[in-house]
């Protein structure tokens, strides 16, 4: 991967806010051609770009939790049974649609995080008792935080506009 530039970044910051904005708009904003920015995007999409997607209203959708879930895996003697449980558990995580993002983490004495999307109260317990069940064997400890996605608590909602504008 090639070294971004600052044309990228502005380019990057510019589409995190708007990716529908179109090419000729975007050059008219970073001060370039619109065939330098098509250049540019391109590159940019194989190489720093994830993807594209829309962050919906997600009671709007049927949402109403969003669980922030940390987890403190039992401890391993061996790089065996490390990958062992690595493979297991990234299986795990990539058969839950309702995962949105998964892996390690530090502090609160926990190694592990998963943040998940749920309709209700109902299927997030039935998230975490087959969490529970079918990955338990390497469970110590599993702490949660919900947060009510219809409620008046939620100040600021998720949104990848907001990094754009701390560049």
């Amino acid at each position: 991967m090639t070294k971004l530039k600052d044309l990228d970044f502005k380019i990057l910051f510019e589409l995190m806010k708007n990716s529908k904005i179109s090419d000729r708009e975007l050059a008219k904003i970073v001060g370039v051609s619109q065939p330098t920015v098509s250049r540019r995007r391109t590159r940019l999409e194989k190489e720093a770009i994830d993807g594209y997607t829309a962050i919906p209203k997600w009671e709007k959708i049927g949402y109403e939790i969003l669980a922030i879930t940390f987890i403190k895996a039992m401890k391993i003697f061996t790089s065996k049974e490390y990958m062992d449980i690595r493979k297991q558990g990234l299986g795990w995580l990539e058969k839950q649609p309702n995962i949105i993002m998964g892996g390690a983490c530090e502090g609160m004495g926990m190694n592990s995080f998963i943040i998940s999307l749920h309709k209700n109260y109902s299927d997030h317990s039935e998230f975490m008792l087959k969490l529970r069940l079918e990955m338990g064997n390497f469970i110590d400890d599993i702490q949660t935080i919900l947060v009510n996605l219809r409620g008046k608590g939620r100040l600021k909602p998720l949104h990848f506009k907001y990094i754009a504008e701390a560049k």
